[in-house]
């Protein structure tokens, strides 16, 4: 999964050409999680306080996050996000 963002332990990224809808996946050690990019819809399992730190995330890069999506779907390396700060 090529990596786009890394905070506090918790990695997000996204897979090149992937189903919809937009989506970005999160690992933080043995949890992972998939987040809808546009209504923040979380299917997985993952620590309730992390899940807020990604949402958070999500919500302030939600542009950049569907940039990504479309550089991914079109054969495109994805740009890095700045991590939560």
């Amino acid at each position: 999964m090529p990596e786009i963002s890394r905070f506090l332990g918790i990695v997000i990224g996204m897979f090149p050409r992937e189903h919809p809808p937009a989506h970005f996946h999160a690992v933080y050690g043995d949890y992972q999680i998939t987040v809808d990019i546009e209504s923040g819809e979380v299917t997985g399992r993952f620590p309730r306080r992390a899940v807020r730190l990604v949402l958070e995330w999500r919500e302030l890069h939600r542009e950049e996050l569907m940039a990504d999506w479309d550089l991914l779907q079109a054969g495109l390396p994805a740009a890095k996000i700045a991590p939560l700060e």
